[in-house]
């Protein structure tokens, strides 16, 4: 009887761990089709919702949104596949930094394209608005670019800009940009030469008189921040600088000459001679003209470098990297006097006599 009942319990025990085995190997089987279900998902969700899609759609992201919230609004306007993908590729990748607003997205857009867009703050559809601010401008004619392009109006613009209140704000941001030197009351306007040339783009809620300025002040203090040190050692002021980029960035358009005629103008400053460039004369007057006449030169105005010593006042217009450059680092001439031909081609002379000269051959 016990050798009957050992048999059986040894057939038992082959019967249980061959069950164990299959049940190993049915969720073995489970594990592995789940693993690869879930990978070909995840891949799936990577991917574009609908490649070659060209809808466009409209996603607005209020501020302080996390990644989550944020994925769960592209997932509800139909931009990506997965909100739960989205946070663990932006968490993965490292990605933050994301600027609240109104983007325009597509269906064929993938993961790395919309959080490239929500990290610079503009879609990579397409801006809503591109507006490029040429080297040279004053603040009046700034003014004017961006009121015919957003939706607010050229005084609207202007009032912002002159506006103490938001004056201190810039300052206070701002503080190795904008120093006291823009509070100067004989000054037109305070930003005047801080307003940076470059071209912008602007999303649909970055698009108030504000915004617009102070992403072009901030632009300058991105510009200005690599040349501290030596605007520091060259003894003249941040503000002196801009001044002096800004007449030079008005003299010439040729990025070449710039150095020069900047050269020129610290040479003159350093004999005590008057500047005597007719930009400084228009904008004392306050118009453009195509030619500056000997009444003109008598204009009572401290940017009217005829009449005050040294540089004007304050920036003239608004400037681009190589005038910056230039008043910085110019050239190291004995030239005292320049003149343009009539092709617009610059002349440089190291005497009154030498200069006469150029007159005579070039100024017909």
């Amino acid at each position: 009887m016990s050798d009957r009942e050992g048999g059986f319990g040894s057939h038992d025990g082959r019967k249980t761990k061959k069950i164990v085995l299959i049940m190993v190997l049915a969720i073995a089987v489970i594990v592995l089709i789940g693993s690869i279900s879930g990978y070909l998902y995840i891949k799936s969700a990577l991917q574009p919702v609908q490649p070659g899609s060209n809808k466009r759609v409209t996603v607005e992201i209020p501020r302080g949104s996390s990644a989550a919230s944020i994925g769960s609004i592209l997932e509800g306007k139909g931009v990506i596949k997965d909100a739960r993908v989205f946070r663990f590729y932006t968490k993965a990748k490292k990605e933050t930094g994301f600027k609240a607003g109104e983007y325009v997205f597509t269906p064929a857009m993938t993961l790395n394209e919309i959080t490239t867009s929500l990290k610079r703050g503009y879609s990579v559809a397409g801006p809503a608005y591109r507006v490029t601010v040429p080297e040279g401008m004053t603040v009046d004619e700034i003014a004017d670019i961006f009121a015919k392009r957003m939706q607010f109006t050229k005084e609207d613009f202007l009032t912002k800009a002159n506006d103490p209140e938001f004056i201190a704000t810039l300052m206070d941001k701002y503080p190795n940009l904008l120093k006291k030197d823009i509070l100067n009351k004989k000054l037109r306007t305070p930003l005047e030469g801080y307003l940076f040339a470059a071209t912008y783009d602007f999303n649909r809620v970055s698009t108030t008189p504000e915004m617009v300025i102070e992403r072009l002040v901030k632009t300058s203090d991105k510009e200005f921040g690599p040349y501290q040190d030596e605007i520091k050692k060259s003894g003249m002021s941040l503000h002196q600088i801009a001044t002096m980029a800004s007449v030079v960035e008005k003299e010439t358009g040729t990025s070449g000459e710039r150095k020069e005629i900047a050269g020129v103008f610290y040479n003159r400053i350093k004999e005590g001679m008057p500047l005597q460039t007719d930009p400084t004369v228009l904008y004392a007057l306050g118009k453009h003209k195509e030619k500056v006449y000997f009444k003109d030169l008598e204009v009572k105005s401290p940017y009217n470098t005829y009449k005050v010593k040294g540089l004007p006042v304050g920036p003239i217009s608004n400037f681009g990297k190589s005038a910056l450059e230039a008043a910085i680092e110019p050239a190291k001439t004995d030239y005292l006097y320049f003149l343009h031909d009539e092709e617009g081609k610059v002349h440089f002379a190291k005497d009154f006599d030498e200069h006469l000269k150029l007159k005579q051959q070039y100024i017909k």
